[in-house]
């Protein structure tokens, strides 16, 4: 039999009350699952994710963040807004440039366990 004809699901009706109250304990209240729900979503963009990837290691600008991902300086821009507003981004002006950089460093290792679990078989 192949393992995606198994079929998942319990033949019994027997509950494990022990293991019910520890994914209980687990759980957020609503506004925190939406929140989570929300950061997450921000990562579901093409767009954003490269952005993302290409700040993992150094700063840029929207020219340079434009030329590594080649799509238009108007497009990065509305995605960098994105990028903000979630707190995944930072940026820093020097003179008339604007320069972005992932927010901190819980971002890099998001990106990088993410990348590490699609390794991983």
């Amino acid at each position: 039999m192949d393992q995606k004809d198994i079929i998942e699901f319990c033949e019994c009706n027997v509950l494990h009350p022990d293991k019910i109250e520890i994914a209980h304990r687990n759980l957020l209240d609503n506004e925190s699952i939406s929140l989570l729900t929300l950061f997450f979503k921000t990562f579901s963009d093409s767009t954003r994710m490269k952005i993302i990837l290409a700040l993992k290691e150094t700063e840029l600008c929207v020219c340079d963040l434009s030329a590594v991902i080649n799509v238009s300086q108007s497009a990065v821009s509305h995605q960098l807004k994105t990028l903000r507003d979630n707190r995944l981004v930072k940026y820093r002006k020097e003179g008339n440039v604007v320069y972005y950089s992932l927010d901190d460093d819980h971002v890099h290792v998001l990106i990088t366990q993410a990348m590490n679990h699609l390794k991983h078989k």
